[in-house]
């Protein structure tokens, strides 16, 4: 996997690279490897200057899951998601996945 992604394979990887942030803003990205949407979603993401902690909802489904349960959000890919201190502070999905305003979300996050 390319750069800044990070696999999020299972829960326990979930819960650590969340912990990794140290208090910092977090960068999920639910991405389904069969979806024209999320490979664009992909690419854009790919230009992210920070981790990004990536879900391939296939490989992932209980990943996939657990961030419904916990943020209560509905399960949609592609989808971004920064999360601060465990709490979720911005989402976006579909063609709304764009670089420039996650890096701008992070950013904002940290303020």
């Amino acid at each position: 996997m390319d750069a800044p992604f990070r696999e999020i394979a299972d829960v326990a990887s979930l819960d650590e690279f969340l912990s990794g942030a140290n208090g910092s803003a977090a960068i999920l990205f639910k991405h389904s490897n069969t979806c024209g949407v999320s490979a664009r979603a992909y690419r854009e993401m790919a230009n992210v200057n920070q981790p990004v902690g990536i879900v391939v909802v296939q490989q992932a489904r209980p990943v996939s899951d657990e961030i419904e349960k916990r943020w209560g959000l509905a399960h949609e890919t592609p989808q971004v998601l920064i999360i601060r201190e465990g709490k979720l502070v911005w989402d976006a999905s579909h063609f709304n996945v764009k670089a420039a305003d996650v890096e701008a979300a992070a950013a904002n996050a940290e303020s």
